[in-house]
């Protein structure tokens, strides 16, 4: 017997007909355009919800802040995929993108998915109920030996720059939630736990902005890899008019050294 069920693939997303275009069930050319910002679209893409014009402050302060950080494994891998390959701009875009993980660009994740499970069972009502929350949590961490997400930066020892400024915009938007007054605890009680004094880093701040206004925490690495496309296609628009790229392979390339391994 043969199932007759025609087949159906359905999506709230986006759709065309012949004459329109929708997206989110709104007609993309009548009232979309002109009148919604790239980052209320992102926004709104990724939470499900119109998001407000706070919501939206906290989203491009975050943009900002994880646009680009220098010459890092992810924009050498970009500069050099350009300089392989210099009709691919796709290619190397993705090639930069593709090495967002533990090391680089997944502490905003990782931030975001620590402060969520710690509020899981119930958020507190004031800095004393927080406190205590984090001190069960980054107690946890410790005896699991497990780094606590959002805590160091190898650079800025005594303190992120981004990381109060984020705060504050959050605060005056009216979304200095749950997430980043647990964020701003850990920051309090790590010291008497862990025996040393860590900067609450830019990337974990922003995790717990992103969560605070809606974000859910499965995209959270998502987000930030909208805003570290910004930066590398600065870095690839850089690499085409003063190339960094064969520098790079030729340094590598002259110093290599053959190493056999004894069999």
């Amino acid at each position: 017997m043969t199932d007759q069920t025609p087949l159906s693939f359905p999506t709230a997303i986006g759709t065309s007909t012949p004459t329109s275009m929708t997206l989110m069930g709104h007609d993309i050319a009548s009232e979309l355009l002109g009148n919604m910002g790239f980052s209320d679209l992102c926004l709104w893409l990724m939470t499900g919800a119109r998001p407000d014009a706070g919501q939206v402050r906290v989203f491009d302060a975050v943009m900002v802040a994880l646009a680009d950080h220098g010459l890092t494994p992810i924009a050498i891998a970009s500069r050099l995929t350009y300089y392989s390959a210099p009709d691919s701009i796709q290619g190397a875009l993705a090639a930069g993108l593709l090495g967002g993980g533990s090391r680089y660009l997944g502490v905003t994740e990782d931030t975001g998915r620590f402060l969520a499970a710690a509020l899981a069972d119930g958020t507190p009502t004031d800095d004393a109920g927080y406190d205590a929350l984090a001190s069960k949590a980054v107690g946890a961490a410790r005896d699991q030996h497990r780094l606590v997400p959002g805590l160091g930066h190898p650079v800025h020892k005594d303190g992120d720059p981004r990381t109060p400024v984020v705060i504050r915009i959050a605060d005056e938007a009216g979304y200095r939630g749950p997430h980043l007054r647990l964020f701003e605890a850990v920051g309090r009680v790590h010291p008497a736990i862990l025996n040393r004094t860590l900067p609450l880093n830019g990337a974990g701040v922003c995790g717990a902005a992103l969560a605070d206004i809606g974000v859910p925490v499965e995209l959270l690495r998502g987000a930030v890899l909208i805003a570290r496309c910004a930066g590398l296609l600065g870095h690839l628009r850089e690499e085409m008019t003063r190339p960094l790229g064969e520098s790079i392979y030729l340094a590598v390339d002259r110093h290599a050294e053959y190493r056999p391994e004894q069999s």
